[in-house]
């Protein structure tokens, strides 16, 4: 966490704080209508959430928000009634744009009571067909600067809507960074992540969306343990979907010492019975990090009574046991991108 707190704080101190401006129209090519936030003041606003409030509910058509260079610390909410919102770093790489917060489940609000796990989140995304490209969520709380928060669960982004598409974002957190989930456990939320950085340590990723990784690297942080230094999903899955969370083509990478990471282990949000977890990795390479047994127990929940798979990868943390179940090629050749995506076709 110190060096992306650096990194952070060297970033604000290069960029100008400040408040949305008021009354900006916005712009009518790109195609469909754009606002541009700048922490410079050289753009329409200077706040991602003064420029998501500007987009008129019930919007039927992309309305792209283009972000400039710099830090933007605070909370953004994404409602319901505004879809087709398209949020575009203008830097050369994501690690130019970032929106952080630093808010964990156990940080007090200003009210009474404290944030919660969804609270927490840096980001929450409840408006369908949302795209991301090339800028950096991250959500910055410093464990160590607050021992007395022992819920320390600090979401960078919370999806709660279909058709999410993360192209070249980075996710930075320590546990539960990236919170893939749905209205409701009746309701199947896709998103897509093509060439996303995701990090953290406990369950950092997690829920009951269905999300496919394509070529992604997911990089386990190191806690300082030599037998457990977290895990890398905790899908909840409903019992009447098939489809979790699809990780294929991607690199799992860690510098944690060899065999303490998990791949995941089954999360049953409320102990609900029907939350049975679905993960498959596929065709992606696995560091040393990740041990011969890789899923393990949640509580009580025991992992093989969860829908846990592997197939064709490759690496140091790859090898077969009898604790990886592994896919014939007949249903690997039903464990792919479009099966999981379901008539759902983003550009990849």
């Amino acid at each position: 966490m110190s060096s992306r707190r650096t990194f952070l704080t060297a970033a604000l101190c290069a960029a100008a704080a400040g408040s949305g401006l008021a009354g900006a129209a916005p712009a009518a090519a790109w195609p469909g209508p754009y606002v541009t936030v700048a922490a410079d003041g050289s753009g329409d606003f200077t706040a991602v959430q003064a420029a998501v409030d500007a987009v008129p509910a019930g919007n039927t058509g992309p309305f792209t928000i283009k972000v400039k260079p710099g830090v933007y610390r605070g909370q953004v909410i994404i409602p319901a009634d505004k879809p087709h919102i398209v949020l575009r770093g203008q830097g050369a790489d994501p690690t130019q744009v970032v929106i952080v917060d630093d808010r964990a489940n156990g940080t007090p609000k200003p009210g009474g009571g404290t944030w919660g796990t969804s609270g927490s989140a840096s980001v929450t995304i409840s408006g369908d067909d949302f795209s991301a490209r090339n800028l950096t969520f991250a959500n910055d709380f410093d464990e160590a600067a607050h021992p007395e928060i022992t819920s320390r669960q600090a979401v960078a982004v919370l999806t709660r809507a279909d058709r999410i598409v993360f192209d070249n974002v980075r996710f930075l957190g320590n546990q539960d960074t990236l919170y893939l989930n749905s209205p409701d456990a009746a309701t199947i939320s896709r998103v897509y992540l093509r060439k996303c950085y995701v990090e953290g340590d406990v369950d950092f990723i997690f829920g009951r969306a269905t999300a496919v990784f394509d070529r992604c690297e997911i990089r386990s942080l190191s806690r300082g343990s030599t037998t457990n230094n977290g895990y890398v999903t905790a899908a909840s899955t409903s019992i009447a979907n098939p489809y979790g969370f699809l990780i294929t083509g991607s690199k799992l990478t860690s510098d944690a010492p060899a065999g303490t990471v998990f791949l995941g282990r089954p999360w049953h949000p409320s102990n609900d019975p029907d939350a049975i977890a679905q993960t498959v990795i596929r065709d992606s390479t696995i560091g040393a990090h990740i041990g011969p047994a890789p899923w393990t127990d949640f509580g009580t929940w025991p992992w093989r009574d969860a829908r846990y798979a592997e197939y064709h990868n490759r690496g140091p943390g790859a090898t077969v046991t009898a604790d990886r179940p592994q896919l014939t090629d007949d249903e690997a050749a039903g464990a792919t991108i479009d099966a999981y995506l379901t008539g759902w076709h983003p550009q990849r």
